[in-house]
């Protein structure tokens, strides 16, 4: 009788501890474009103690965490971080993709109109993605009473992480000076974000995401949100998407090393570090769950690496496409065969060679055989064959998680290593770019933060599809519906 009596309240306080799924009030997911996994380390020193050394004294840093596709561009790595899987399912296959034989930008949408100004920049919606997002799955999960809204410079860092049933999402318009949105989500802006406008804003035509300041703007533009939304503050989850576009564009010109790059991460950390403090102050400490990650690294300038005896080196690609056009256009007697060159990827002209009569796959050998006399490359390879190519097993995995049959390109090259494309090679450059395998570009950090999480960390195999699952299992939801990743689990270090 006794075994029984224990029995029933074990149970009784079994079911009262289920009656209720804890979630946090806010999810806040924060992307930094072009952040390398060793800045953490590179700049420990001057960081200060409450941006990233909070994050990691208080958080928990997955260190071993991977990009398992190529190309490792900006689109694709917001993409994968918030629907948990691969181009080759959600359908971003690049920046910029083609879609019946035509170049088609990842959000492009000429169906929806500017909220906020006049210009084409706010012609975007996130109706190319073929997946769910984290936040459309956390609204599915409460009947659509979560709230989800994307902050970001760019428009597809704003867009795709936000995902499909987003309420809003909001890019900066360089023509207008200042934030704008969609007819996809909004007949015109709310009051508080015209209002933000009118306090904060550039000339026309100010690049700011070449400048620190856009660092310091997105972060104002997110804590608005934040606030005027009420994020974190309703009886359900909500969850606010950001990303820092001004280190890309920095890194692209000035690369990997030197004061420019010094700087933005410099105030990125300042940043970070209000932002945080705003969260404690708005949604309480440990109410909130943040994520910090990458969409992707970036090489050393290849001038910089040479100066220390480093193989390294810049590719010509557009060189290489004139020259592959003229090789093809000599075999079967028709110009541009080869569309264009994006994502270390050729585009052929399917309609070209269809209406001309041409075998594709003759045409896709013969532009195999003509690039593989390159001494740039390590291999190319015919992307629809590429289970039968003889690479390296996690080169061939992620050239086939990359490869988009109805939108990538048909060939793909992979440069030696430390060498990478750009539009006319100096010995005067002083930029970098990405898009490649290699660990300069696929490693990237992964850390949490905040409500349930314990400081530590982990050398746990790890990759950027996880970071989906981890935190909808944290949240006890569904994971999104194209989802290939696996839940990590928080260990606390001993």
């Amino acid at each position: 009788m006794k075994k029984l009596v224990c029995f029933a309240i074990m149970m009784a306080f079994s079911l009262s501890s289920f009656s209720k799924i804890e979630r946090p009030k806010l999810v806040v997911g924060l992307v930094v474009d072009q952040m390398r996994w060793d800045y953490l380390s590179y700049y420990y020193d001057k960081y200060g103690e409450d941006g990233f050394k909070r994050l990691l004294n208080e958080g928990y840093s997955f260190d071993n965490t991977l990009i398992n596709y190529i190309p490792t561009v900006t689109a694709i790595g917001h993409t994968s971080v918030y629907t948990g899987t691969v181009p080759s399912l959600h359908g971003i296959a690049g920046n910029y993709f083609v879609i019946n034989d035509k170049a088609t930008y990842c959000c492009n949408d000429t169906s929806v109109k500017s909220i906020g100004s006049n210009s084409k920049e706010g012609q975007m919606s996130p109706r190319n993605l073929l997946a769910t997002t984290i936040g459309d799955v956390l609204k599915i999960s409460d009947d659509f009473k979560s709230k989800v809204i994307g902050v970001a410079l760019k428009d597809r860092a704003a867009i795709l992480p936000a995902g499909h049933s987003a309420d809003a999402a909001y890019w900066w318009d360089t023509s207008a000076g200042h934030f704008v949105s969609s007819s996809y989500y909004m007949d015109k802006l709310p009051e508080w974000v015209e209002k933000f406008n009118k306090e904060n804003h550039t000339k026309p035509k100010f690049n700011i995401r070449e400048s620190n300041l856009g660092v310091d703007m997105t972060f104002k533009m997110a804590l608005a949100a934040l606030r005027n939304e009420q994020l974190g503050k309703h009886d359900v989850t909500d969850m606010l998407t950001v990303s820092i576009s001004s280190t890309d564009a920095i890194g692209h010109s000035y690369s990997t090393r030197g004061k420019e790059n010094e700087e933005v991460f410099m105030t990125l950390d300042k940043g970070l570090s209000e932002f945080l403090k705003a969260l404690d102050n708005e949604v309480g400490k440990g109410n909130y769950l943040l994520f910090l990650t990458a969409d992707h690294g970036a090489a050393h300038n290849y001038n910089y690496m040479q100066n220390h005896k480093i193989p390294a080196g810049g590719w010509n690609y557009k060189k290489t496409v004139k020259e592959l056009n003229a090789h093809l256009q000599e075999k079967f007697g028709k110009e541009k065969i080869v569309m264009f060159e994006d994502n270390y990827q050729m585009y052929l002209n399917d309609s070209l060679i269809a209406s001309a009569g041409i075998e594709k796959e003759k045409v896709v050998k013969e532009a195999v055989d003509f690039l593989e006399q390159d001494d740039d490359f390590l291999y190319v390879i015919d992307n629809k064959h590429a289970t039968e190519a003889v690479i390296p097993a996690r080169i061939k995995e992620m050239l086939i998680n990359g490869y988009n049959h109805k939108r990538s390109g048909e060939i793909t090259v992979v440069p030696r290593a430390g060498y990478f494309g750009v539009s006319k090679p100096s010995p005067d450059y002083k930029g970098t770019s990405h898009g490649e395998w290699n660990p300069y570009d696929a490693h990237i950090p992964f850390i949490l933060m905040g409500w349930n999480v314990p400081n530590g960390s982990s050398n746990e195999p790890t990759h950027i599809v996880d970071i989906a699952p981890t935190i909808c299992a944290m949240l006890h939801i569904q994971m999104p519906n194209s989802c290939i990743g696996d839940a990590k689990t928080v260990k606390i270090n001993h």
